[in-house]
Order: C-alpha cells, then structure tokens, then sequence
C-alpha cells in the first residue's frame, strides 16, 4: 500500500489535467477581475466605488477610495496566503510530494491569497477616476493616471503568481526540490512579503491625496504594515521554525536579524513612537496566530515562532537618542540587533526550537547577524525616508541600496556554502526497542548538530542525541524506520553537513530501491541534498540549472529594483511635505 501510494505521487511536474484545470481557474479569475476593472472604469459597475466608499468610513478614514480598499484586500490576502504557506510547509514535511498539486489543500490558501494581492494592486489601478491619484502618478493613458503604490502591490503579486507556473516548470527539468529555498519557491515567497513596500507607498499617498483622519488609526494602520513587512520577511526562515533546515544554522540568525533590521527600523521611523513594539505585537499576534491555526486546530505540525521583541526594544532605546539623525539611529540599530538581538535570540531558541543554537554557532553567526542586522538597517531606514520625502542625493542613495544589496548577496552565498567531509562513517547499532547507538569513526570538535531526522512518514521526527563518549552517541527515542519515513543521521559541524541514510523506502517514480534499516551498520557521510531531495534529477546539465536560475535572479532584480523606483518617485513627489509622527 505504501509504494502504491508513493507511485501516485509524480516527481516531476503536475499532471497535465490539473495544469489545465488550474490554468482555467486562473482566467476565470482574470476574467471577473478584468470585468470589475472596466465595469467601474466604463462607469457600466458602481460594486468597487461603493465598496471602496463603506471601506474608508471606517479604519481606513482619512485615505481615499484608491488607497483604501487596496490596502484592506492586500492585507487579509496577505493572511490568506501565509495561512497557506505554512499549511503547506508542513504537509510537505511529514507526508512529502503531492499527489498533484490540486490535491493538496494548503496550496488553495495560497493561490487565493497571491492572486487577491494582485487583485488588490489592480483595484488601485482601476479606482481613480477623472483625478490624478498621489503626488506623483503613473500616466497609463491620456486620462488615465494610477498611484505608484498600486502599481507595485500589482508588480509583486504578479511575480509571486509567476512562480507557480514557473515551478512547475522547474520540476519537470530538474525534478521536485522538496525545500523552501527552491528557487521559484523563493518567488512565492519573495511577491507576498515585499508586496508591503507597495502598501507602504500607496498608504503615503493616499494621506497626501486624502484628508487628515484620526491619528490612532494611522498610527494602528502602519504600525500593522511594518508589522506585515515583518511577518513576510520572516517566512524565509520557515525551514528553521519546523526544525527541518536543509541549509546551515548560520543563515538562521542572519535572516532573523535582515527582517528584524529592515522591518523595525521602518516601523520606528515611519509609524512614531513605540512603532518598532506595534509592529512587533502585530507579527506576534498573526505568526502565533498562524502557528496555532496549523499546529493544534488544524493538526500539523506547529512551527516555532522568532522572538522580536528584544530586538523591539533595542530599536525603541536606540531611538531615544538619535531618531533625530536617521542613518545613525539606523546604523546602531543594526549592530545592537545583530550583538545584542543575537544573544536574545540564542535564548529563545533553547526554549522554544526544536534545534536551539550551540556554541558552534556563536563566532560566525555573530558577524552574519551583524551585517544582516546592518543592511536590513540601511534598506530600512532609505525606505522610510523615502516615504517622508527626505531621500538624500541620488548618489547616495544608490550607494547605500547597492551596498545592502551586495552585503545580503555575500551573507546568503557564505550561507550556502556547505563542505561534505571525507572522511566520516557512522556505525548505527538498532537496539529491539527501535533505540540507537551512533558511533563516529572520529570525534566531532563542537557541532551545532548531531541528530536523527525522520519526515515524511506522516510526522516529523527530531532527535538532538545524547553524547555518551568522544565518538558515541545514542537516541533519547525509537527511531522510525518503517513505511514512507526518511531517517537519517544529521551531522553539522562549522562549515560540514553531511548526513548518514539509516532507512529510505522505495520510490518507484524516481527508479530508487529501499535502503533498509539493519541491526548493525556503517556508512559513510554523505551530502545532506542526496537524501532529503532525492526526487531531483542528477543528469541536467550543469547550464540548465545556471540559465534558469538566471531568469528568476533577473525577475526577482526587476522587482526589487521596482520597489527603489517606486520609494525614490514618491520621496520626489512628497519633499517638503513633513511626516510630523516619523521623528517624534
């Protein structure tokens, strides 16, 4: 039963039924959403003026129409989606592939939740009649003018829709990588969370277009967005929030303090007063929230949740003295985020992951951390200066995004880089109970893991084992070892991650045979990637994979890129124009 099952799950791409099932559905929404935007443009449909009137009586006062209803349809999307992600995630981890991917459950979450913020993003588009949205607008016809935010929020959720299409593509060249950090799953990823920056900016123009509304509520409205910028940049960590990384523990502290820097120095700047705490209770409430809807309520598994509220604080304090000269403030926040928000999230991690850092960690993850923490800092702090008018020199600003840029592009590929030891076995001894003894043909210094890993037989299984000698360890529970469980022996120590396959069943779709558990066994380490993704294709050429990875590096610039057009056209635009709340 259980190879029968593994054979309905196709490692390549989608079945071509459910390609043009899911194909169909997309233009149907296309269609519904093609047809508002030029009912309400031909004057033909009022359903999106009445709708954007009832929304901006309400916690949206003060913003007009265009920046309103965009604004609330992006954000519960927004939540859709992670809802999804993490469902997602989860399922992937303790059943594997998907039968196809109209069979998952947790990917209609998501599609629903990216094509709504691309919805949102055309509503702001289509809204605007007979007026010139924003300071600044966009002209698209002779009388038609859109807000730059709209056309970011739109720009995002179309390339977050684009990985879909392109995933499935990437699967049937290269097989499934069955990990977050695959390269169109980043795309996914990557459109929802950054899609704040265009919230961001249409929120700015909306109160220069609009009228003055009450100040809690703009206070509450952006403290939510940072919050959001908050919660996106942090699903780049999801792997370590289930406890399943297929990438070293430095890059963990790294991403946690990018998203910490970026997010909460905008929330600090832009928001006022106690910004960086709203923006973090905010992320607390929707990712504890998520963690619960997919753990208990649901039944999966319930990922960990990053504390930021050390690193709340930190920002707040550093406020205290120099909000006044923003770069400053921003350049402190990064390094007390990265030094003093790393020694927070050391503690955390102890108590609530199910792999805590070690010591091991401590040297590099530091200075990963920091630059993490500084150019999360500098986009940060230019993003809520843009949105206060007050960029400075075009040279200047250039310099200071194109240095973050490469800092994150350093720290990602030092990340990457793994080495796979040469020269290490493991014996694995299986006691009758299902317990083991692991011994290493040599010691290990002081590794940041050494652990069995058991997924996708319909639970995960993770187990730090206890050192019992220089070379032996033995596990604190039975292992898995039956069905459609992966288990193997993790081993991470500085730069090397290897592991040791202790059982793997069959996998007829991929042509791999059972590598059954024995009573008493040595084998050698081996890369990490060659048992968790054993469904990828060995045989590409070594250019396919370049040039595709090319054409998604070049559609994630081009976004990113957009997102510094759009910040530096609204600076512009609203120079001069105070933002009384941003230095308070």
């Amino acid at each position: 039963m259980g190879v029968f099952a593994e054979e309905l799950k196709p490692a390549g791409g989608a079945a071509l039924d459910q390609v043009f099932i899911a194909s169909g559905a997309g233009v149907v929404l296309a269609a519904v959403l093609l047809v508002l935007g030029w009912g309400h443009r031909s004057g033909r449909l009022d359903a999106l003026s009445r709708i954007a009137a009832y929304v901006t009586r309400g916690a949206s006062q003060g913003l007009p129409g265009w920046a309103a209803l965009p604004s609330l349809v992006s954000l519960a999307s927004l939540l859709t989606a992670l809802l999804g992600m993490y469902w997602d995630i989860s399922l992937h981890i303790t059943r594997g592939r998907d039968e196809g991917p109209l069979a998952n459950i947790a990917h209609y979450p998501i599609l629903i939740g990216l094509f709504g913020i691309f919805a949102a993003g055309v509503i702001a588009l289509v809204l605007p009649l007979r007026e010139k949205p924003g300071p600044d607008p966009v002209r698209i016809t002779r009388n038609w003018y859109v807000p730059v935010g709209g056309a970011l929020v739109a720009g995002a959720g179309f390339y977050a829709l684009l990985g879909f299409p392109l995933d499935d593509v990437w699967h049937r060249i290269f097989g499934q990588d069955v990990t977050l950090w695959g390269p169109t799953h980043l795309m996914l990823i990557g459109g929802a969370g950054l899609s704040l920056v265009g919230m961001m900016v249409l929120e700015r123009e909306g109160r220069v277009a609009g009228e003055p509304g009450p100040a809690f509520l703009s206070w509450l409205r952006r403290g939510s967005m940072a919050g959001g910028l908050l919660v996106g940049l942090s699903v780049f960590q999801a792997e370590f929030d289930f406890g399943v990384p297929q990438f070293r523990l430095v890059n963990q502290p790294f991403l946690i303090a990018l998203a910490a820097g970026c997010a909460l120095v905008v929330a600090r700047l832009w928001v006022g007063r106690g910004g960086a705490l709203m923006a973090a209770a905010f992320y607390l409430v929707v990712r504890g929230g998520v963690s619960l809807l997919v753990g208990p309520v649901i039944g999966e598994l319930t990922p960990a949740v990053p504390m930021y509220l050390a690193e709340a604080l930190l920002v707040e304090l550093v406020a205290l003295a120099l909000i006044r000269r923003p770069y400053l403030f921003a350049a402190v926040s990064g390094l007390a985020i990265g030094t003093a928000g790393f020694a927070a999230q050391y503690v955390w991690t102890g108590f609530a992951y199910r792999l805590p850092w070690t010591t091991d960690l401590v040297p590099e993850g530091v200075v990963m951390a920091t630059a993490g923490g500084l150019a999360g800092a500098v986009l940060g702090v230019l993003l809520a200066e843009g949105l206060a008018g007050r960029l400075p020199q075009p040279a200047v600003t250039n310099t200071l995004f194109a240095g973050a840029l490469v800092v994150i592009a350093g720290c990602v590929a030092n990340g990457l880089i793994a080495t796979v030891p040469q020269d290490v076995t493991a014996r694995v001894q299986i006691a009758q109970d299902g317990n083991a003894t692991i011994t290493l043909n040599r010691p290990l210094d002081d590794p940041a893991w050494v652990q069995v890993t058991g997924w996708q037989g319909g639970d995960l299984h993770v187990d730090l084992l206890e050192r019992t000698g220089p070379e032996t360890y033995r596990t604190t529970s039975p292992l898995p070892l039956d069905g459609t469980w992966k288990t193997l022996v993790r081993l991470h120590d500085g730069r090397d991650l290897s592991a040791v396959p202790i059982f793997l069943p069959e996998d007829p779709a991929i042509g791999a045979p059972e590598l059954a558990a024995v009573p008493d066994a040595t084998r050698p380490a081996q890369s990490e990637k060659l048992i968790l993704q054993r469904e990828l294709k060995t045989d590409v050429p070594g250019w396919v994979w370049g040039a595709a990875s090319l054409v998604v590096l070049v559609c994630s610039l081009v976004l990113v890129v957009s997102l510094g057009w759009g910040t530096r056209r609204i600076a512009r635009a609203t120079a001069g124009r105070p933002e009384v709340s941003s230095r308070s």
